[in-house]
């Protein structure tokens, strides 16, 4: 029987795509990993741990101190404030982390290899990403080709996301029982909890759950303890 490695975050989309996966590959067969890249937030661990134990999953999470080294973005630079603005150079917000995708995929497929694991869930969407290149499905078809010529493994690459809106997202997430796991989840630029409901990432999923017409768990926990 085939199985799954799914990138998990400890946000929304990457909750979602674990619930996906259990859906597709089966209790059992399901696993997931969480990178500690140097992000500021710290919080994004814990919840990804929460989400994992929920799901009863076996959850692995492999340190990438790289991305705090190299700064000159807002997720892993203190000194650096989220701005809801682009750069006038790149048309880029300041949270984007080049590479990251990229080098989160190519370790989640070397632990894939190790394990005998051939689909790897991530949660990368071109409709709702900020701009950044490496969500688009392009991007991802490349990297897939790429893992599988240098590997000499196959391996596929599974985008369930990738065409949905934050809304459609959330009617997924329904629709697979994921809801109560996404009150352990974290969305929140500025790292706090209660969510601000102010930076991009909070007004972009509130959105969501607006036009889905359903209450955010996250937000109903804190208001509703």
């Amino acid at each position: 029987m085939e199985s799954a490695l799914v990138v998990l975050s400890g946000g929304q989309d990457s909750t979602t795509c674990l619930y996906w996966a259990l859906k597709r590959f089966g209790a059992g067969r399901v696993e997931a990993v969480t990178f500690d890249y140097g992000q500021r937030h710290r919080i994004e661990l814990d919840c990804a741990a929460r989400v994992a134990a929920r799901a009863d999953v076996l959850h692995t999470v492999l340190p990438i101190n790289t991305f705090a080294a190299l700064g000159g973005n807002a997720l892993t630079d203190t000194n650096i404030v989220v701005q809801d603005s682009v750069d006038a150079q790149t048309g880029l917000p300041n949270t984007f982390v080049p590479g990251r995708n990229l080098i989160f995929l190519t370790f989640a497929a070397a632990l894939a290899y190790s394990r005998d694991i051939h689909h790897i869930v991530t949660g990368v969407a071109q409709t709702d990403y900020s701009g950044y290149p490496d969500c688009r499905q392009a991007t991802l078809q490349a990297l897939e080709q790429t893992l599988r010529l240098g590997m000499e493994y196959a391996l596929t690459l599974h985008t369930p996301l990738m065409f949905q809106s934050k809304a459609d997202t959330v009617r997924l997430a329904r629709d697979l029982g994921a809801l109560p796991a996404l009150a352990d989840t974290h969305t929140c630029y500025n790292g706090i909890q209660p969510p601000c409901g102010e930076c991009p990432a909070c007004m972009l999923r509130a959105k969501g759950f607006a036009e889905a017409s359903i209450p955010d768990p996250l937000v109903e926990r804190f208001h509703n303890p």
